[in-house]
């Protein structure tokens, strides 16, 4: 029997742990029995396809929502912390702008979020903004351009982290303009930065370019202000 039953699991492609499954199922009637068996077939499929989410979401480290303290963030009147945590602004094509000094955790809560959103079954992808235009650049260089922006196209969210923190070149920021112009109205973006609006020109080095990104980004965008003291800074050894 049991040689039958893995038989056809692997021609139906099932779980490898459906034998497991099998044994540790209790019921009452046949109905029952396959019920628990397909409920159980299902979370156990939509576990791996978090788990290989995650991973293609290339965060540099898992963070969650828990114990996270939104203190000291100050929010839009539109949005609050439950708002947030709702991730309806995904559902709404909306973008966060996470603005503050550095330290103060605006790479964790966008990390948070991200995992939720994979969690409820979106497709997220993390970039800083400098390894995003060397993907691109390389991408170009290689003829897999279409490729990776294909790949962006089908994320539901996408995370640019330290927005501003290096200068882009001027086929940089133009590369940059491509993906925040294929996300308009089409994909959540959050951005964490701690560079004020008027001075992106400074990173971007094209005002027209600069004045284009920042009218899509802020259309339909949320901004949180970090107005608390850096949390490395607080914990750190040497004061």
């Amino acid at each position: 029997m049991i040689d039958k039953i893995t038989f056809y699991q692997k021609k139906l492609r099932l779980s490898q742990s459906l034998i497991e499954i099998y044994h540790g199922i209790e019921f009452e009637s046949k109905d029952q029995f396959v019920l628990k068996l397909l409920e159980s077939l299902y979370i156990e499929r939509q576990q791996r396809i978090i788990q290989r989410n995650l991973k293609a979401a290339c965060f540099p480290m898992i963070k969650t929502l828990e114990e996270y303290s939104f203190a000291g963030i100050q929010f839009p009147e539109r949005m609050g912390p439950d708002g947030l945590i709702s991730l309806e602004f995904i559902n709404r094509q909306e973008n966060l702008i996470l603005y503050g000094g550095v330290g103060t955790g605006k790479t964790h809560l966008s990390i948070a979020l991200g995992v939720k959103a994979i969690e409820n079954q979106k497709v997220v992808l993390f970039f800083t903004v400098h390894s995003l235009i060397n993907r691109l650049v390389k991408a170009k260089e290689d003829d897999t351009y279409e490729k990776l922006m294909k790949k962006i196209a089908a994320a539901d969210l996408i995370i640019l982290d330290e927005w501003g923190y290096l200068p882009l070149h001027q086929d940089g920021a133009r590369l940059l303009f491509e993906v925040v112009s294929l996300c308009y109205e089409r994909k959540s973006v959050i951005i964490t930065t701690n560079i004020e609006f008027s001075h992106w020109k400074n990173f971007l080095f094209d005002d027209k370019l600069t004045v284009a990104i920042i009218d899509r980004l802020i259309h339909h965008s949320h901004l949180l202000f970090y107005d608390r003291e850096s949390y490395r800074k607080q914990h750190a050894l040497i004061k």
